[in-house]
């Protein structure tokens, strides 16, 4: 395949998916920022309910990223019937996996909270905020699965617009319960829920048609649902070593203190955003290296990797400036505290550097999962927490608090942790044991 084609095939699947993925965490953000200008003790609230919620939902993003190598291999082998059959099991998956967690989350959301240690008006918000957010899981987990399937079609346009449709209608939502019902902080979390589940209804119209052009059935199959399961598997173990990261690192910051921990929550908001963006060419290279798996094309499936790692790289450099130049801004947007807003700077600045790195790693994660390496990322996941859990409990023990403080925190997460993941997954692919071809 000639150069500039490929180039715009990764443009073709990666741009769309941009806007779809930077409308997920920009959910968050429409939450951050209308619930920090009731105050810091409901950001700081928001701050622990959010870190709860998006380690459960993140438990269960091998929903998306097992569907989509599933589908897309069938894809490229022209297997079609094959390949939606496979994504709506995962959509069953997801049902049943979000209609337990809903239940059992909002009954263990009290305990949950009372893990961090906050002080209880900061536990209070992030109880309502919370047990209120449990019910919207369901929704989270089958627009996984659904844009999964999706994307292993090669459809990223679709995603795009039932992303920008939500994210217009929770905004709306949001300021509407907030201040104009009152609600406060429950307000933040109801209008999020409704606009969940409205994407979900805009998504069982659009696989209603891909299944009926396809001649594919929409009910479960066992053996279906129970290979999605397994092949899930490996790519859950990843994600709890990711989120034990993630939720360590809150843990750490909320002993930093209430300030300290309202700032990691909007420098980790910024985070969350960039990651998304960069993860646009992780979700083309994933949706790439599984159509050429499927087809036999080593080659091309080489072609892929090459581009996009060196697309990663270049689009962090990018991101980062973009982070830096906004940093002295960012904190006064999110809470309009001139205060928070100078304690955040210095940890923002840290996330920039880091940013062609994370562009980096992200994109080489698409890649194996592509390959349906799953079973090797699960054991780099562990490894990368070997030197960044002494590094962030030497942050503890050292409490440094202000700027200083969260800048420290922000070294240890947007370097060490991230350096790790760069060393284990750029050490696979250097290997030739991934590049299974086939259906």
């Amino acid at each position: 395949m000639p150069t500039p084609t490929l180039n715009r095939e990764i443009l073709r699947l990666a741009v769309p998916a941009l806007g779809a993925l930077i409308a997920e965490p920009l959910f968050l953000i429409v939450d951050s920022a209308l619930v920090g200008h009731l105050g810091v003790v409901p950001l700081a609230g928001l701050g622990i309910a959010s870190s709860i919620l998006q380690t459960v939902v993140g438990l269960m993003v091998f929903l998306a990223y097992s569907t989509t190598p599933a589908v897309a291999r069938r894809f490229g082998a022209g297997e079609h019937t094959g390949a939606v059959r496979a994504g709506i099991d995962g959509l069953w998956l997801a049902l049943g996996l979000g209609a337990v967690l809903a239940v059992s989350g909002s009954l263990l959301t009290p305990w949950l909270v009372s893990l961090f240690g906050a002080p209880a008006d900061v536990a209070a918000q992030a109880v309502i905020y919370l047990q209120l957010s449990m019910w919207g899981l369901p929704a989270m987990l089958i627009v996984f699965a659904a844009t999964g399937l999706l994307r292993g079609m090669q459809d990223t346009v679709t995603p795009l617009w039932i992303a920008g449709l939500g994210f217009t209608l929770n905004a709306l939502l949001n300021w509407l319960f907030i201040y104009g019902f009152g609600w406060g902080i429950a307000g933040s979390a109801a209008g999020t829920v409704v606009a969940q589940w409205a994407m979900v209804g805009a998504y069982a119209v659009v696989v209603g048609r891909l299944a009926r052009r396809h001649a594919a059935s929409v009910l479960p199959q066992r053996d279906g649902v129970r290979g999605s399961a397994r092949s899930g598997g490996w790519l859950f173990l990843r994600t709890v070593s990711l989120r034990a990261a993630l939720l360590t690192t809150v843990f750490v910051a909320t002993g930093l203190g209430t300030d300290e921990l309202a700032g990691w929550q909007v420098a980790f908001t910024i985070f969350s955003t960039a990651a998304f963006a960069l993860d646009a060419l992780a979700i083309a290279a994933q949706a790439l290296i599984g159509r050429g798996l499927g087809a036999g094309d080593e080659a091309f499936v080489r072609r892929v990797l090459g581009r996009t790692v060196a697309w990663g790289a270049w689009f962090g450099v990018l991101v980062g400036g973009v982070i830096a130049a906004a940093s002295g801004v960012i904190g006064l947007l999110f809470t309009g505290s001139a205060d928070v807003a100078v304690l955040v700077q210095p940890a923002l600045l840290v996330l920039a550097v880091a940013q062609p790195v994370s562009g980096v790693v992200f994109v080489l994660d698409g890649v194996l999962m592509g390959a349906g390496d799953a079973r090797y990322l699960a054991i780099a996941g562990g490894l990368n927490l070997v030197p960044y859990l002494p590094a962030l409990v030497a942050v503890g023990l050292l409490h440094p608090t202000g700027a200083a403080g969260l800048a420290w925190l922000a070294a240890c997460f947007f370097g060490v942790f991230m350096l790790a993941r760069l060393a284990t997954l750029a050490w696979r692919v250097r290997r030739p044991e991934w590049l299974t071809a086939g259906a």
